[in-house]
């Protein structure tokens, strides 16, 4: 018991630490004290708990021991448990947490030195930006590490995009994240972090729901697979990572709006001028192009060029989502109504229209300027769009190093004159632009037709 005692207080295994002890006597009213100096040594073997609990200012319990939240214990390659415990969470900015081997005291509590290492006893750990959280613990190492989850998203056969589209869920608290996503193919599908391939969630094989971090499953002793899907139509889909869970469901939503009745023809008008006739596939209108669309600009959809048939309209503005990254997609629920239609910025959308779900889908890409000597260690310089289907950037360039416009991976253009300042690109062939011969801040541009198939480009020294 005095070993645990001693643990609990940070005093270090298999070292000899002096402590006072003391005697309370007491006799009618009389009270005495007594006190001596003792030295004791902890076993050799330090004391590493089996569980560990998130507690603090900062967090989701709001500092309330007893209601600490519990973090998920990671197994080991053979399946049993491991010294790594994590857990998915909110995190407030400027405030704080520690980790404890109990909902109460006294226990094990783990936090920082002056140096920031890991250690028991120490002091409480700040956070610098409110946000979801993965926080992983290594007993073993004695090691923490925060990993900021700016969304967990679906991508895979059965959305929008497919696998190079991206549609995010949203955080519900208790490491919980669920939205009403539409599923318009059959096939296999992925959780992804922050649009980044490193972190996906695939499902357990032999099991119907349960899920693991790809990167992950085999120091933990895990087989996975891509999770399927036959569902078509509106679904919630949740993803629960809270600790005892790491699973997922997917149930039809009854939310979602009925049908509207699909007119023959569909046209879309800006300030009343007829500028795009979509093309259609039974209940579905889309174009395989990006029209550029303005943030000044009022829309309507209707099924007439002039605009004397039947309206339709959008909840909310398009163009608008949580989801970052490279290929960005999102929906609007189709509504009846003549309410205008308007875009958050100034972007080039491609629009699925499918009157069957009620639902007006569209798309956006971001374009960056890969710059390499060392493709390992290139620069990715985002460019910022501009009306109509217009991209740029104004950066330091360095001579004689390749560039290329991409937004991995649906679109790689480089160019048949790669040595020449301005000249034409094309998606998926062309060689690297190799045009900079001075060193210097460039103005670089890039004009694309309406499918992003090919373009002119532009380097100018500022």
């Amino acid at each position: 018991m005095i070993n645990e005692y001693l643990s609990y207080s940070g005093y270090p295994a298999n070292v000899s630490s002096n402590i006072t002890w003391a005697v309370k006597a007491k006799s009618l009213d009389r009270v005495v004290y007594s006190s001596q100096d003792i030295a004791f040594k902890r076993f050799s073997t330090e004391i590493i708990p089996t569980k560990l609990y998130l507690s603090g200012t900062a967090t989701e319990n709001n500092n309330i021991l007893s209601e600490a939240i519990e973090m998920k214990r990671l197994n080991n390659v053979s399946g049993n448990g491991s010294n790594i415990h994590e857990i998915y969470t909110t995190l407030t900015a400027g405030k704080s947490f520690k980790f404890y081997s109990e909902k109460t005291l006294p226990c094990h509590q783990y936090g920082t030195n002056t140096d920031g290492d890991l250690v028991k006893s120490g002091n409480v750990i700040i956070v610098n930006e409110t946000g979801q959280y993965r926080i992983s613990i290594n007993l073993d190492t004695n090691t923490y590490n925060l990993l900021k989850i700016d969304n967990w998203s679906i991508v895979g056969d059965p959305i929008n995009g497919g696998w190079g589209g991206d549609i995010p869920l949203n955080y519900q608290g208790g490491g919980i994240w669920k939205s009403s996503v539409q599923l318009i193919n059959s096939g296999n599908f992925a959780f992804r972090a922050n649009g980044d391939w490193s972190y996906l969630l695939k499902r357990v094989q032999g099991t119907t729901n349960k899920v693991v971090m790809e990167s992950d499953a085999a120091s933990q002793g895990i087989a996975f697979e891509d999770i399927p899907s036959t569902n078509i139509g509106n679904y919630f889909i949740t993803l629960n990572l809270s600790a005892n869970a790491y699973t997922y469901a997917i149930e039809i939503d009854t939310t979602v709006p009925d049908p509207i009745a699909t007119p023959a023809q569909l046209f879309l008008l800006a300030n009343g001028t007829m500028i795009q006739e979509f093309s259609k596939s039974g209940d579905v209108f889309s174009l395989n192009k990006f029209i550029p669309l303005q943030a000044s600009v009022n829309y309507t959809l209707n099924s007439a060029s002039n605009g004397s048939g039947t309206s339709y309209s959008v909840n909310g503005q398009l163009g608008v989502s949580a989801a970052g990254g490279d290929k960005v997609t999102g929906s609007n629920t189709l509504i009846n109504g003549n309410t205008n239609i308007t875009v958050n910025n100034d972007r080039g959308l491609k629009l699925r229209i499918d009157f069957s779900q009620a639902k007006l889908n569209w798309e956006f890409y971001n374009f960056k300027l890969f710059h390499w000597q060392i493709w390992d260690t290139r620069n990715e310089f985002v460019m910022t769009y501009q009306h109509p289907n217009t991209y740029k950037i104004t950066t330091p360039l360095i001579a004689n190093y390749d560039m290329k416009f991409i937004s991995p991976w649906d679109f790689d253009l480089g160019s048949s004159t790669p040595t020449t300042l301005t000249g034409t690109a094309t998606n998926g062939g062309g060689s690297n632009i190799k045009c900079i011969t001075t060193n210097g801040n460039y103005l670089v541009t890039i004009v694309l037709n309406d499918t992003y198939q090919s373009g002119t480009y532009s380097f100018v020294q500022q």
